[in-house]
């Protein structure tokens, strides 16, 4: 799966939540990508959606946001952690051998730290409301079965798997759901 497809595929998730007539607070660092997501959200149902343009890899702006969601809707139910993608490094199917230890690094963290600053932010709203839903995007690439990918992508998405099973153990008796899908 590209990562357009895979963008496609979080805004389809997105947008049947609109549809059931959920509210989406979208976070993304690309304003045109962030507007042309809120148009569809708009047109889907539900809202008032808000859009909060922000880099998921600054951990002050990812706790700006969620504080700000918090505040602003009273609850946060579920978090939709699509952080990530391909697009760290020019060649996003570069074999280990051509991977640098800088390209390496940026994969691992445009993947891996994204999704736990989310998820480190949102954890403490929802323990006081008494639960909710984190969804954490990762990949087949992280079961190693991707040709597509690199070496460092499959790596940033098995991470994701297995930080998503320690942290429902973690989080579990505090009535938050943890779950990885992986498209």
């Amino acid at each position: 799966m590209t990562e357009e497809s895979f963008a496609r595929y979080e805004d389809q998730v997105a947008l049947a939540t609109a549809a059931e007539g959920g509210t989406i607070a979208a976070v993304d660092n690309n304003r045109e990508q962030l507007d042309r997501a809120m148009g569809a959200f708009a047109g889907a149902g539900g809202g008032p959606h808000r859009a909060y343009p922000a880099d998921a890899l600054q951990p002050g702006e990812v706790d700006a946001v969620v504080a700000e969601v918090a505040e602003r809707f009273g609850k946060i139910d579920i978090l939709l952690n699509g952080v990530g993608g391909l697009t760290a490094i020019s060649s996003p199917a570069a074999t280990t051998e051509q991977l640098t230890m800088a390209e390496w690094q940026r994969v691992v963290d445009f993947n891996l730290n994204g999704t736990f600053l989310f998820c480190h932010a949102v954890i403490p709203h929802m323990t006081r409301q008494g639960g909710g839903k984190i969804v954490n995007f990762a990949s087949i690439a992280g079961r190693g079965r991707s040709q597509a990918s690199s070496s460092a992508y499959a790596a940033a998405k098995g991470c994701i798997i297995a930080f998503t099973t320690k942290l429902a153990a973690e989080v579990g008796p505090a009535g938050i759901n943890v779950n990885a899908i992986s498209p």
